[in-house]
């Protein structure tokens, strides 16, 4: 078995852990970006093509404000502070979502960052703001429509938000629960699906490493029977 091309992440626990510790949920976030940096450093290492992560969904809005405006200072600065540390490891960040909502602030830094990793080819690292499955569909469905093109398989999947990634080989969810909760819908359809109690903070580079070693174990048939896969 060969290891995935393309991993996502649902990095879900950040408020719960820092509940659990009598801490504002905004510092569960802040903790969880030491989490992502050390997923990336791991993905990179291990040679994985491309690394999705859920870091914002369409829905998240619905949080109380103050955390909302607490998580769109952390993307502008974090996004100011790694995005040369992001290239010179050969990573290329894209942001991926509905920017049209974002602050003007939010939107230079966006483009600051894709700007100067746009050079590098080690690793797509796919920072997922703003989200959700279905409007990835929705406007791939638009633009198609636009171009008065026929809407076929092969044509929405040219026109969703991550055509570079390609499929999703494996999708990891954090925080207990067992659902993909409208990420990635359609690159998902034959993800295999890893699931961990481990609240978003508390993950380290050996729980990815468990994640695809359990993938190396799977068989992937695509629709196929085992004796065809194997033989």
């Amino acid at each position: 078995m060969t290891a995935p091309k393309h991993v996502a992440v649902i990095m879900d626990g950040n408020g719960r852990w820092a509940q659990q510790r009598l801490m504002p949920r905004i510092e569960g976030h802040r903790r969880g970006i030491s989490a992502l940096r050390t997923l990336v450093e791991t993905a990179r290492r291990l040679e994985i093509a491309s690394l999705s992560v859920f870091a914002f969904s369409s829905e998240n809005w619905r949080r109380p404000a103050d955390e909302v405006d607490g998580l769109m200072r952390f993307f502008v600065s974090g996004l100011r502070k790694e995005a040369v540390p992001l290239r010179d490891a050969g990573v290329r960040l894209h942001v991926v979502g509905d920017r049209s909502v974002f602050s003007a602030d939010l939107n230079a830094a966006i483009d600051e960052a894709e700007a100067v990793g746009a050079s590098a080819e080690g690793m797509h690292f796919n920072l997922c703001l703003n989200y959700g499955g279905r409007w990835d569909i929705v406007q791939a469905a638009r633009a198609l429509q636009l171009e008065g093109r026929e809407i076929t398989l092969e044509a929405v999947g040219e026109r969703l938000c991550m055509p570079w990634s390609g499929p999703v080989d494996l999708m990891i969810r954090t925080g207990g629960e067992q659902r993909i909760s409208n990420f990635i819908l359609w690159q998902a359809a034959y993800a295999e699906l890893w699931f961990t109690d481990l609240l978003w903070p508390d993950f380290k580079a050996e729980d990815l490493k468990a994640a695809l070693d359990w993938f190396e174990g799977r068989e992937r048939r695509f629709g196929m029977t085992s004796a065809q896969v194997q033989g």
